[in-house]
């Protein structure tokens, strides 16, 4: 996972050490010197997270956060505090400022590492679902965004000792409305069927890793998005590291401070509210005018006004990325044998298929017809060509159904791949491109993958 990580203190040697530890995980790092000169970098739009030191003359880090917050163009990026004040209400002032999180000096460099990463993950769903709200914007749709709710929060606590989950509830009693259950299994499946907006999982379980139901809460997709937070004891630093690189959003050390807990639970209520209400804008703005009704996939309309900016966000980050355009072999044959409702039946089962191979960060789209383009950002062209054999083999491999489940046929299809060639091509360019890889692909016999190097 690579990012470009904004390291901002009035102390060269500071700024050194952080960088150094950074681009040893292969970070790209940009450093500035004070204040002024972070909110300037991140106005570009091109940080995906702020390490910010506090004492800084003229705009400390509290004001230089809470400007970040406070301006639409860049309150996504999430900003880590690092400081020598070990101050409770010195930490709780940053959280209350806006910050993500906060690192007291000497940086641990687990702590360190693992926290970026975690809020590099983050970044890489709000960014998408940010440029997916303004394509609809820019496609002549209300973005549909609405006032944040203003019902008190539900938390699920899961935690077997019942004087830990009784002091934490004690402690959000006014302002959230907390539930409490004991049995890890149970924990998971209120968090699967509740209306939850948090969850919170403490360490210190007896006959059961934590870890695992961390794991576990990650990997449901109705649970997937929903902020989870550790609650941990004093000195379970590998235990916190490994739960961050899970996918765990926070954690808190106890004993629990209660403005801490509070100050956290608004920074993770914060995040999910914004990115609720920006994957409500894609889902009500898009539905009808940028999806084929008859595969649920993504239209050439949508393609046409997202590819560009999906170019341009690879192109200034010196990323790859590459483009499949797939075409179900012999189509017109299939429609004379069995109808258009059998054609369509296959379409259908095309894009399912297609769907089950594709990541969730990948762009499909249905281009026309029979054919099929699929967007991969931060894929090179040897990555992308594996994947489309698979989807290859994926086709061939089972018949698809046809007349209303009673007759099976065998469907395959050819693929052409490329990949970006640099700051040369266009939209137009790399579909022109990809469109002559699956041309070749159709000629050299059908069922088959072409991959021409740029």
């Amino acid at each position: 996972m690579t990012a470009r990580i904004l390291v901002v203190d009035d102390v060269p040697s500071n700024v050194k050490l952080l960088e150094s530890r950074l681009l040893a995980e292969y970070f790209e790092v940009v450093c500035a010197h004070s204040g002024a000169e972070a909110l300037k970098i991140c106005a570009d739009g091109k940080v995906d997270v702020v390490l910010l030191d506090v004492m800084m003359p003229e705009l400390d880090g509290f004001e230089v956060c809470r400007r970040l917050k406070a301006d639409p163009a860049t309150q996504h990026i999430p900003v880590i505090m690092v400081t020598s004040l070990e101050e409770t209400a010195d930490r709780i002032r940053g959280l209350e400022a806006g910050a993500d999180d906060f690192l007291s000096k000497p940086v641990n460099d687990l702590q360190l590492v693992t926290r970026v990463k975690s809020l590099v993950r983050l970044k890489m769903l709000t960014d998408e679902l940010r440029l997916r709200t303004v394509t609809a914007r820019n496609a002549g749709f209300d973005d549909g965004i609405e006032e944040e709710r203003r019902a008190a929060p539900s938390i699920l606590l899961i935690d077997e000792e019942a004087q830990s989950s009784a002091t934490i509830a004690n402690m959000l009693r006014d302002g959230y409305r907390v539930d409490v259950e004991d049995d890890p299994q149970a924990g998971l499946f209120r968090a699967a069927d509740g209306s939850y907006e948090c969850i919170l999982v403490t360490s210190a379980y007896t006959t059961y890793d934590p870890l695992r139901l961390c794991a576990q809460l990650r990997a449901l997709d109705r649970t997937r998005l929903l902020p989870v937070m550790l609650v941990a004891d004093k000195g379970d630093d590998a235990m916190i590291a490994r739960a961050l690189e899970l996918g765990v959003n926070d954690y808190i050390v106890r004993p629990a401070d209660q403005q801490e807990l509070m100050a956290r639970l608004r920074t993770q209520l914060r995040r999910k509210r914004y990115n609720d209400r920006l994957r409500s804008s894609v889902s009500e703005s898009f539905q009808m005018a940028v999806t084929d009704p008859l595969t649920g996939l993504h239209n050439r309309r949508y393609l046409d006004t997202h590819l560009p900016r999906l170019l341009a966000r690879a192109a200034a980050r010196g990323r790859s990325l590459s483009v499949m355009m797939a075409d179900i072999d012999c189509f017109k044959a299939i429609n004379d044998s069995w109808g258009h409702q059998g054609g369509d039946d296959v379409l259908r089962e095309f894009a399912d298929r297609l769907r089950q191979n594709i990541r969730g960060i990948d762009l499909i789209c249905r281009f026309g017809g029979e054919e099929f383009v699929v967007v991969m950002p931060d894929t090179p062209l040897d990555v992308a060509e594996t994947v489309a054999e698979r989807l290859r083999v994926a086709i061939a491999s089972d018949p698809f159904t046809v007349d209303g489940g009673k007759n099976a046929i065998a469907v395959t299809t050819s693929v052409g791949v490329v990949a970006t060639a640099g700051a040369h091509d266009d939209p137009a360019t790399l579909l022109k491109r990809v469109d002559l890889a699956l041309y070749d692909a159709k000629n050299a016999g059908r069922n088959c993958v072409v991959a021409p190097a740029a």
